[in-house]
């Protein structure tokens, strides 16, 4: 954990023209065609894309799948790749306007899966295949309004526009990355405010630390590979050339405290005057979500309350009374909770990653351009073997 520095130092999208729909169709690549329901074979093959997908593009998430029970593993898969296919839109498309259409494109698909006509694609088909074995053993199943939060989240923040304060980064990494969290803890299936609460602190830990980690990728994105012959597209070009610019994603209100300007990032990098120091901040926020998570889990393991209220209790998708037999009484109400968290601690294991990123950012002295911190961890297997084993992360 970082320590303060002075101790430790489809078919529903119909663009109105050909180029722009062959454009969505070919790089989401998949037919629009709407199926019965996935065969066996397509199940099976829907499943091997989304690992493929994971190890390629998010290798904590494919290191932590077998710390998902067997059961909930195909919806895992479905959700995490779901989030792969959503953030990587912004790196593939060459103006916000197609971002967006490409993004509406995800919504219609999300739609047409709840509605069990999922569209030929190997996210949608296995995100289907989960939502009827979930339907099948007669839970709620999934929520669909938390696949659109996700989409709406990403959708906001297409362009990369730079996060107005800290608490609008927490807001983000709580729409998106506590939202993946809490969808797969509904896969279990479990409904728990305790859990969902776990899950909130863990997910902003992990969604503010992928913001941090994708700052040098933003800043100094490579050229990209635009290949086109048409003329008269100047309002497009000059998008592009903004876009290659870089940008970068701190909070501005943690950049003015420390009177980081963003044209010192763009052209010294990591040597940026107040760099280090903005880096640190947002690192901290961090870092305090696992410590909050930490006692949390320390506070049950000795029969006491988690300490704190959950922020989000009164969202409609928390009120989980009407699902499950609640315990009123003291022990009765630990105990409970407790099995719970029993049941949960596998879909936390996101908490061992992040703090493993957040620890080497510390050894590093928060030089954000290291390039250790892009490089796969091999520490994670093991760290989250004994974190497990331990029920502590």
């Amino acid at each position: 954990m970082i320590t303060p520095r002075l101790r430790i130092c489809s078919t529903a999208i119909k663009p109105k023209n050909l180029h722009l729909s062959r454009h969505l169709s070919s790089a989401s690549g998949y037919s629009a065609t709407a199926s019965d329901g996935p065969s066996a074979s397509e199940i099976s093959s829907a499943k091997a894309y989304c690992v493929d997908l994971l190890r390629k593009y998010d290798s904590p998430s494919y290191t932590l799948l077998p710390f998902i029970p067997p059961a909930a593993q195909p919806a895992y898969l479905a959700i995490r790749a779901f989030n792969l296919e959503i953030a990587r839109i912004a790196d593939h498309v060459s103006t916000p306007q197609v971002g967006a259409l490409r993004l509406q494109f995800w919504k219609d698909n999300v739609t047409r899966t709840f509605a069990g006509a999922p569209p030929k694609q190997p996210v949608a088909l296995l995100l289907a295949a989960a939502l009827a074995a979930l339907r099948a053993d007669g839970s709620a199943g999934l929520s669909k309004s938390w696949f659109m939060r996700v989409i709406a989240a990403r959708e906001q923040y297409l362009n990369n526009a730079p996060y107005a304060t800290l608490e609008d980064l927490e807001k983000y990494a709580e729409s998106t990355y506590s939202t993946l969290l809490y969808l797969t803890l509904q896969a279990l299936p479990l409904h728990s405010v305790t859990a969902d609460h776990l899950a909130s602190h863990v997910g902003k830990a992990a969604g503010i630390v992928t913001v941090l980690r994708g700052l040098p990728l933003l800043a100094f994105p490579a050229p990209p590979n635009h290949h086109s012959n048409s003329k008269g597209l100047g309002m497009v070009e000059q998008q592009r050339s903004r876009a290659q610019q870089g940008v970068v994603t701190l909070p501005l209100d943690v950049m003015a405290e420390v009177g980081l300007r963003e044209e010192d990032v763009l052209r010294k990098g990591a040597e940026a005057e107040g760099l280090r120091d903005a880096v640190f901040k947002v690192a901290t926020r961090a870092s305090d979500h696992l410590i909050t998570a930490r006692t949390m889990l320390e506070n049950l393991k000795k029969g006491e309350d988690v300490g704190h209220a959950f922020e989000h209790e009164d969202e409609e998708e928390h009120q989980h009374e009407h699902r499950q037999h609640r315990v009123d009484s003291g022990s009765g109400k630990m105990a409970q909770q407790n099995a719970e968290v029993e049941r949960a601690f596998g879909v936390l294991m996101p908490a061992v990653s992040t703090g493993l990123w957040l620890d080497k950012l510390q050894k590093l002295d928060f030089d954000i351009f290291r390039e250790e911190l892009r490089r796969r961890e091999w520490k994670l297997p093991w760290k989250a073997y004994l974190a497990n084993r331990r029920r502590m992360f």
